[in-house]
């Protein structure tokens, strides 16, 4: 499923919170939306060197007001985290980037993952940052989803922004079932695409849905593979059901 197709389809104004912002392939487009703030999070530094050139030349060489670019990563509570980055082939793994995931475990499994880069990254709350209007939020943590969430708890409940969230078992066992939990306790509705449909979260079944490897030296997956789950307000079902089509 198309995460910039469905955040443009239910489009609001109003803040647009990217988790996890890489290179900048949904910040840019998002910043384009009418009406929007863009607060983008992205702790690994070359990915968040990067991200500022996308940003910058998108907007005639400057980072634009409305877009904000934080070399941060979020979670349940303020503190440092080390960043972990698996290694393979001689090439660093930038989208397995993980706070959360053992690579020295993986490592000692799998020789194929050479080695391990690390940063030491700030880690902050959403709700720190005291932000009114949020409409729209992607999370893309690789296993962190469900700190990033708790600690967005406050801002969620106030502001009920539609949500896309990358949840892999890959990253973290049981995280399809405990972060859907999460968000149902604070009134969202949770949905992934199938077969031209949408489904209910709670028919979810990892073990046929999502088979694959944790190790970033294995591609293989299951087919289908379903690792990007909805989640809107009970009130925006309808809407939802209305204006998102398949892609």
């Amino acid at each position: 499923m198309d995460e910039l197709a469905f955040l443009r389809a239910l489009h609001r104004p109003g803040t647009i919170v990217d988790v996890g912002a890489h290179d900048g392939a949904l910040t840019v487009p998002l910043a384009g939306l009418e009406g929007v703030r863009v607060v983008a999070f992205e702790p690994l530094p070359p990915a968040f060197v990067r991200l500022g050139a996308a940003v910058r030349a998108a907007h005639g060489g400057v980072v634009p007001g409305h877009v904000e670019l934080r070399a941060q990563a979020l979670g349940a509570g303020p503190g440092r985290l080390s960043l972990a980055v698996p290694v393979v082939g001689g090439v660093a793994q930038e989208q397995w980037a993980s706070v959360a995931k053992d690579y020295d475990a993986i490592a000692a499994a799998d020789p194929r993952v050479e080695r391990v880069l690390r940063w030491e990254v700030e880690v902050v709350t959403l709700d720190s940052l005291g932000l009114a209007d949020v409409t729209a939020m992607k999370v893309d943590a690789e296993g962190a989803e469900e700190e990033v969430l708790r600690g967005a708890e406050a801002t969620l409940r106030r502001c009920m922004p539609v949500l896309t969230v990358e949840i892999e078992e890959r990253h973290r066992m049981g995280s399809t079932r405990a972060v859907p939990a999460f968000l149902a306790g604070l009134g969202y509705r949770g949905f992934y695409a199938l077969d031209g449909a949408w489904h209910p979260v709670a028919g979810f079944d990892a073990a046929v849905m999502q088979v694959a490897s944790p190790s970033p030296a294995s591609f293989a997956a299951s087919d289908p593979y379903v690792f990007i789950f909805v989640f809107v307000p009970a009130e925006q079902e309808a809407e939802m059901r209305r204006k998102v089509f398949f892609f």
